[in-house]
């Protein structure tokens, strides 16, 4: 028995084999970098993105020894797609859940008590419908990446997403329990035209343009899908993901967070998943830059050839020589949230050399993480004893060290680099008996490997210092806040 993952992220669409040893097997890839036509536009074409999805799993389906049981899917989230449902064609550019074109919008709603982001899809679906003649519109339907590829999957039959999605998007209520009419009617927008929310684990519909018809069986957003693809099913186990930026999510339960918004350290609320009906909640903190930090030492000041090359120069030395370097290239996230903070590199000497500032980066990436931590025990009240990681930068031993340090916790490294595909397996398969529930998910968890704290000074104050020397660089855009 094993299930298909289709895995759709922000730069490529990725397809593989689950089967019941909690193996991602038989990966087909290909890449779909989003386009930045002019700065804060990020858009993507997709009907590309939908072909993609389809090929990558046809390949990893032709490697299978036999039919999958189900499919799973697990997408970026709160990016926007809007198509005409007659003829399943885009009607508008697909919208990167990173474009800032509807910023003065989400300023202007804040005039009238509604707080939304232009991370979030809400005032992104507002934009593409604008763009549609009025007769037109009740023919638009528009969604989230993950109702975008279910559409495509069951050829059309059925618009659906998850608790995990819609809760992204800025329309959904707090409670999980559906759309918010309030929000719909300001942003002009109709329940019609939005998808049907179904469970993240349960059988939805046959995917009928896959061979066999298998059902789709699990939609979830890509960070809840690494949380459950490291088994963080109980309240209180947490994971970070460290790719382009850093996310990390902490299981709640079923007892969602005392806030409904941002909480007082900057994390958000989120829905992990939902089956049976029953929401599992989680709370989420988030920062802006981490991998993006090591690839601006590569592409921008050519210190080194590639970010894997930044574990050897940076273990070229054993510390940072007093060096801090704080990644705020995009402003800080969780939990400052100051968008005119500003990247700074401070305590430079003579001696400083390429080795040092190399690893001054991907500590000041470890501290940040810490950071995220910190702000989540003390949103949720809940320790964390040990911290999961995944993503990309996990595969570098001296940023994981560093991390371990910062954080002054153990650090469980996932089997899986990438967990999102795993936990989205894992989802579609309990729906269909593979695993039982998320107990026996736990039960699989088996990292790769465990970083002990080295025991050496994590300079958590040093650090502090640095951060707050790098805040509020432009004043004018620290003031804004979503």
């Amino acid at each position: 028995m094993a299930v298909l993952i289709i895995d759709v992220g922000t730069s490529s669409v990725r397809a593989a084999i689950v089967g019941p040893e909690a193996r991602v097997e038989h990966v087909h890839r290909r890449a779909l970098p989003p386009d930045v036509p002019m700065p804060g536009l990020v858009e993507f074409d997709a009907a590309k993105m939908a072909g993609a999805a389809l090929d990558v799993a046809a390949a990893a389906l032709a490697d299978a020894s036999s039919p999958p049981e189900a499919v799973g899917v697990t997408t970026q989230r709160a990016s926007a797609v809007a198509w005409d449902g007659r003829s399943g064609e885009p009607v508008g550019p697909g919208i990167g859940w990173q474009d800032l074109r509807t910023v003065g919008t989400c300023l202007d709603l804040q005039g009238e008590g509604i707080r939304l982001s232009p991370s979030e899809s809400a005032t992104k679906f507002a934009w593409l419908m604008d763009q549609v003649e009025r007769s037109e519109r009740e023919h638009v339907r528009v969604g989230t990446v993950d109702s975008w590829i279910a559409w495509h999957l069951t050829q059309g039959k059925l618009h659906v997403t998850d608790p995990s999605n819609a809760g992204v998007t800025g329309l959904f209520k707090s409670d999980g329990t559906g759309w918010n009419e309030d929000h719909l009617d300001r942003l002009n927008l109709t329940a019609a035209s939005l998808p049907r929310v179904v469970d993240s684990s349960g059988l939805v519909g046959p995917a009928d343009a896959l061979p066999g018809s298998p059902p789709l069986a699990a939609l979830v957003g890509d960070q809840q899908a690494s949380l459950m693809g490291q088994a963080c099913t109980r309240a209180g186990q947490a994971k970070a993901t460290f790719g382009t930026g850093g996310m990390l999510d902490v299981c709640l339960g079923d007892q969602r967070a005392s806030f409904t918004a941002r909480g007082p350290s900057g994390c958000f609320p989120i829905i992990a998943w939902q089956r049976g009906g029953t929401i599992t909640w989680g709370a989420e903190a988030i920062m802006l830059a981490a991998g993006s930090a090591v690839d601006w030492l590569v592409e921008d000041l050519g210190l080194i050839r590639s970010s894997a090359e930044s574990e050897a120069v940076a273990a070229q030395c054993d510390d940072t020589g007093g060096v801090v370097a704080v990644p705020a290239l995009l402003g800080f996230g969780t939990p400052q949230w100051d968008f005119g903070a500003r990247g700074a590199i401070f305590g430079l000497t003579r001696g400083s050399g390429r080795a040092h500032i190399v690893r001054a980066v991907l500590e000041g990436v470890a501290q940040s993480g810490a950071d995220l931590l910190e702000a989540a025990e003390r949103d949720t009240g809940l320790p964390i004893d040990h911290l999961r990681v995944d993503g990309g930068m996990s595969a570098n031993s001296v940023f994981v060290q560093a991390l371990a340090d910062a954080c002054a916790r153990p650090v469980e490294l996932s089997p899986e680099l990438e967990a999102t595909a795993l936990g989205a397996g894992f989802l579609a398969g309990m729906a269909v008996g593979i695993w039982s529930g998320p107990d026996e998910v736990a039960k699989t968890w088996s990292p790769r490997a465990v970083v002990e704290p080295s025991g050496k000074e994590n300079h958590r104050d040093r650090w502090r210092q640095a951060v707050d020397r790098a805040a509020a660089w432009y004043p004018e855009l620290t003031a804004i806040s979503f």
